[in-house]
């Protein structure tokens, strides 16, 4: 017999996704309302951090596609 886990029900799924956006959802509404002290002007700007990460997240993964892949990456014969 197969054990059931939390995230096998796609149900739970749903609701875990709805509460990640309804959480996002509500830190971008409060990122209006609270003013933001930052060493330079840019980090003041509305929604910056949020762009700065993704970003940042875009170019982790494409440098670790295509540049450390290259360097990493052994031949298909290498254990042999």
């Amino acid at each position: 017999m197969r054990n059931k886990y939390l995230f096998d029900n796609p149900r739970n799924v749903k609701i875990l996704l709805m509460l990640l956006f309804v959480g996002c959802l509500a830190l971008v509404i409060i990122n209006f309302f609270v003013h933001i002290h930052g060493h330079f002007s840019w980090e003041e700007w509305s929604g910056f951090y949020a762009v700065y990460g993704f970003v940042t997240c875009v170019g982790l993964v494409l440098a670790a596609k295509f540049i450390l892949r290259k360097i990493v990456k052994r031949s298909e014969d290498y254990y042999d």
